[in-house]
């Protein structure tokens, strides 16, 4: 289905295409220069793949004699979980095995954590280790329409990065919970948002996680982010207050049998009025009305404080944390400053 093969010069056009198409480009990596640095260097190879005599996927493999390390790897968004982005992986760690190197590791970009689940399958685990870095020379300006990369603000003498701590938690049966109404006197109604438009959610989701730095489905794109929302597993919930957008909570069952809750919570305006404690409830029997084998959230010391508590108040167990950096959301303009 894919012919892979190493690199070669008149490659090079497609590649560019590829990794500019696929969102791995950044202004301040020139093709050209990385590229020429690869193929003069006995440590490294490019490995690219072609279907119907278009180039399609690429990877790099390097070491330095101990570690082994994965760059540029791209697949055409067109052709994503066909399996190229394992064929490509599996045939960079061949390579690497055959010069010796028993470890490989990989980097992502804050702006591109949605692949973690795919290095994921592929045996990849997070390790913690403070990765540190300095330009020995600082590249030229950005274009207009970029934003200043987080790294080159560092060298500038800018702090662009927040600590955190997630806690991951579950319930692997359906809670005993005494059923939970709005608060007194509040009209509300809760309501299933089939297939929101992209706008909709973006509205809910950031205006519900502007305060906590949610950053992660700010940077999707909109055809990223329609295609996770029209997925029938995907369910967004929206809770109206006299007629107007409070907050909203989605769960997803792309991992049958377990339902995630993965978004949870309030508009500003609305935080603090008892609408919490009933959104989740509601919530939870809706989860579990698919009688699933495990429920999981997760939450961490960004979100608001009474998070963790209340989840654990109805039925939720912590079983992992894990210590997270990234770039500051409001430096890199994803989130306004």
């Amino acid at each position: 289905m894919f012919q892979l093969r190493p690199y070669q010069d008149d490659d090079f056009d497609g590649c560019a295409a590829l990794w500019d198409r696929s969102g791995i480009a950044a202004w301040y990596n020139e093709p050209k220069r990385d590229i020429a640095l690869w193929q003069d260097s006995p440590s490294a190879e490019i490995f690219v793949a072609y279907r119907d005599g278009q180039l399609v996927g690429s990877v790099c493999c390097g070491h330095d004699g101990h570690r082994g390390w994965l760059y540029a790897v791209a697949v055409d968004p067109d052709l994503r979980r066909a399996g190229l982005g394992r064929q490509l992986v599996r045939k960079a760690e061949d390579w690497l095995g055959q010069q010796g190197i028993l470890k490989i590791q990989l980097m992502v970009r804050e702006t591109n954590r949605q692949v973690l689940g795919f290095y994921a399958a592929l045996g990849y685990a997070y390790t913690p280790r403070a990765v540190m870095s300095r330009w020995l020379e600082l590249p030229a300006a950005p274009p207009e329409d970029k934003k200043l990369a987080p790294d080159i603000a560092v060298a500038a003498g800018r702090n662009t990065h927040l600590d955190f701590t997630v806690t991951f938690l579950e319930m692997d049966e359906r809670p005993s919970l005494v059923p939970l109404h709005p608060p007194h006197r509040t009209h509300v109604a809760l309501m299933r948002a089939h297939s929101p438009t992209v706008s909709f959610y973006r509205f809910l989701y950031n205006g519900v996680g502007e305060d906590w730095n949610w950053w992660y489905r700010r940077q999707m794109s909109d055809d990223d982010l329609s295609a996770i929302l029209e997925d029938e597993r995907v369910e967004v919930f929206v809770l109206y207050v006299e007629g107007v957008p409070a907050g909203y909570f989605e769960l997803d069952r792309r991992d049958e049998p377990t339902v995630d809750l993965a978004y949870f919570g309030l508009l500003p305006q609305f935080v603090g009025r008892k609408l919490g404690p009933y959104m989740l409830y509601q919530a939870i029997e809706q989860a579990w009305s698919y009688e699933p084998e495990r429920m999981t959230v997760n939450t961490n010391t960004m979100d608001h404080p009474r998070a963790l508590p209340l989840y654990q108040k109805f039925g939720f167990r912590p079983y992992r944390q894990e210590k997270q950096v990234i770039q500051d959301p409001r430096l890199n303009g994803v989130i306004p400053a």
